[in-house]
This record gives C-alpha cells, structure tokens and sequence, in this order.
C-alpha cells in the first residue's frame, strides 16, 4: 500500500501514471531496448557526408502581412510589399504625438503583425494578471514555440524524448520600469521581472511546454535567431538533445509608430527596403516570430518526419576590432564566416545556387556583404554569374 501511495506521488498525472502502470506488462521489453537503443543501426549506415546533417521537421511563424509560413511564401511568390502605411488613428494609438507624425520628416510606415495584444492564457496555464504583465515577445514566441511542433507532428508528444530550445526575443520596452511601481507587492514585482527579463525566454518555452533538453537564452543583436539555430545544430550533433526548437521574435512595443528619418541614419526616408538595389536608402522596421524545429537528419529519417530541409553546414565568428566601427560589418570577417560554413558542411561554393542575404537595403551594409561573398566564393571557384542573391527585406514594387 505504501508504495502505491509514493507511485501517485512521483507520477502526479494520468499520463504518468499510465505510462508508469504500463511498464509492469512490459518491463522486459523495456529493459531490453535500453540495451539496445532505437535508432543505433541507422546512426552507423548513416554516409559519412550526411553524419552531421540537420533536419529541418517543422516550423512556425508570425510575419508582417502573415499569420503562417504559408502565408508569408505566397506573399514572397507575388511580390507583396508587407511595410505598410499607418494611418493617424494607429499613430495616436501606438502614443505617438501628433506634432510628432505630422513632421515633414516623419515616416509613418512600418512592418506590423496582427493580434499583438492577443495572447491564449488559459491554454498554457497562464493567469489573466500574469498575461497582462508578460512582454508580448515572450507571448508570440511561446505559441510560435508550440506551433512548429505541432506542424512538426510532435504537439501530443508525452516529453520522452529530450528536446532542447535555443531562443532569444529583442529589446524590451513593454512595462519598462514596472517593477519599480510602489502599488506591487515584492512578490508582484519578481514576477515582472521574470515575465519580461530575456533571460528567461527559453526556460519558460521549456517549462510550458514539457521539454528536457538543453536551453539557452540568446542574445546577438540581428544575428540572434541564426546563433540560436547554429547552437541547437551543435547542441543534436554531440546528442546533448534528440529534436530542437530554434528561433526568436523581436515586436516593438508600442506597436505601429513609425520613426522620424534622419539622414545618414540606418532607416529609410520612405518607408521601402531595397536591398542590393542601386536605389537602396536604408532599412525599416518591422515585427515578427518564428522557430523551427531540428532533428539529426539520420533520426528524422529514421521516424518517418516530413524534411524541410536540410541544414549540413553552419558557423558563426567575430570580427573583433578589424572594421571602421563598432555597428560597422567586416567584410574579412563574413568572409570568413562563409568559408568556415562550407568547410562544415562539406560544400563547395561552386554548387551553391542562391543566398539568402542580410540585406539591409543600406549604401554601407550590401556592398560589405556583397564583398565578403564574393571573397568566399572566389577562393572556391572563378566561375561568375551563377549564383543569386536576395533579401526577403526587399519587398519593394514600384508603382
């Protein structure tokens, strides 16, 4: 009787228990496949070329002029512009002051999603108070979180496996201060804290969402989502994790405000992106989330998952004080970054058929990345014109 008592205790949920319960009929079996684990004969006929590839299994995201990927492929396909105008009302709503937007100057245009103050409390076990104090980046990250696994076919997964998370959210502006406010409790003003602080983002996806691998918090400015998917790459190849989310979401808060163009600044004085065009003028801003999962590519195989794609390279570098500033890229150091990729992924430039760029639609940014592509690619081949390059930033359409 005592140990059915400590059995309710250590698996506190009808899933637990029944899955504990259902080892009594099949503790024989069970201890034989942890002699011989699934999966150790396709690991060992896995190609030497292909040992460490990635999966790409599922994936999920919330984009400007796009509620799914799907979405946001048809929109890439017709060219659709996603940077729209904003009117005078979303301007007043997002506290802008109307001296303000009505500068001659001011660019009332901006890369907005839907449903930024939306957010499914109750479905993760979330408080109505607890909602309203969490920065909407870690609100959209965590669906956008639960999303790609659904889409992956894991969303009724029961946590066996060890899945990591490897995530990272911009700069927070949402309740700036709040935990200063002299009306909350101690207690209150932790809990705003740990809502809104970035170190937390990827241990409450974990704890959400029931997953045991590693996870890390990451924060590198722009690059932050490839860091995270380049992490969670190395994290499946040295069988720290068996599946990996990765990614990030970055939402300004107010949202839809638009930005007073200065020249010689880094955004645009009309509210268009183009880059690598020879009209490129600067950047503009916008919102968005998105995570993919990963999976060894032999495992993915091996399970039946719908492949994506395959990541079979990835690197990431720092080109220290060797460029004019500190926000200044370094053309050696891309192209550096881009030979150590190939290395690791065991392809020659020559076969490559597209990039996907940075593009920041800047007079310095394209030609610097342009320039450490090139460089990379030249120490492969001498061949020209094969390879194209794009930016899903330049979504201008002239009228």
């Amino acid at each position: 009787m005592n140990y059915q008592i400590l059995d309710l205790f250590q698996h506190p949920t009808i899933r637990t228990l029944a899955r504990h319960l259902a080892t009594f009929s099949a503790a024989s079996q069970t201890a034989q496949d942890s002699k011989n684990p699934i999966g150790s004969a396709a690991n060992t006929n896995q190609p030497d070329h292909d040992r460490n590839a990635i999966a790409i299994i599922g994936m999920a995201g919330r984009f400007p002029g796009a509620e799914d990927v799907d979405q946001f492929w048809n929109n890439l396909v017709k060219g659709t512009e996603s940077i729209k105008d904003l009117d005078e009302q979303t301007l007043r709503n997002a506290g802008v002051d109307p001296d303000t937007f009505n500068k001659e100057n001011y660019v009332r245009r901006e890369g907005v999603i839907s449903g930024v103050d939306l957010f499914d409390a109750a479905f993760f076990g979330i408080s109505p108070k607890e909602a309203t104090w969490m920065d909407p980046q870690q609100r959209i990250l965590l669906e956008t979180a639960y999303q790609a696994l659904d889409h992956a076919g894991y969303g009724s997964r029961d946590g066996d496996c060890r899945v990591g998370v490897f995530a990272g959210v911009g700069a927070n502006h949402y309740l700036a201060g709040s935990e200063g406010d002299h009306n909350l409790l101690d207690s209150e003003k932790l809990q705003v804290h740990i809502l809104n602080g970035r170190d937390f983002t990827a241990t409450r996806i974990a704890y959400k969402l029931n997953l045991t691998g590693p996870c890390l918090s990451v924060q590198t400015a722009c690059s932050t989502s490839l860091v995270a998917v380049h992490l969670a790459c190395q994290s499946l190849r040295s069988n720290d994790c068996d599946m990996a989310l990765a990614g990030g979401a970055s939402i300004s808060v107010p949202h839809g405000k638009g930005y007073l163009y200065q020249q010689g600044h880094i955004l645009s004085p009309d509210g268009h992106c183009r880059a690598f065009d020879a009209k490129a003028q600067g950047t503009v801003r916008g919102s968005g989330a998105a995570v993919v999962v990963l999976k060894r590519l032999s495992d993915a195989c091996r399970d039946g998952d719908y492949i994506w794609a395959v990541i079979k390279g990835t690197a990431v570098n720092n080109d220290g004080a060797a460029k004019v500033g500190f926000t200044a890229p370094s053309a050696d150091g891309q192209a550096a970054a881009i030979l150590a990729a190939l290395t690791d992924a065991d392809v020659s430039a020559d076969t490559i058929s597209y990039v996907e760029a940075h593009g920041t639609g800047t007079y310095l940014g394209d030609p610097i990345e342009v320039s450490g592509l090139t460089k990379a690619f030249r120490s492969h081949t001498g061949r020209k014109q094969f390879c194209g390059i794009g930016s899903v930033k330049d979504k201008y359409r002239s009228s």
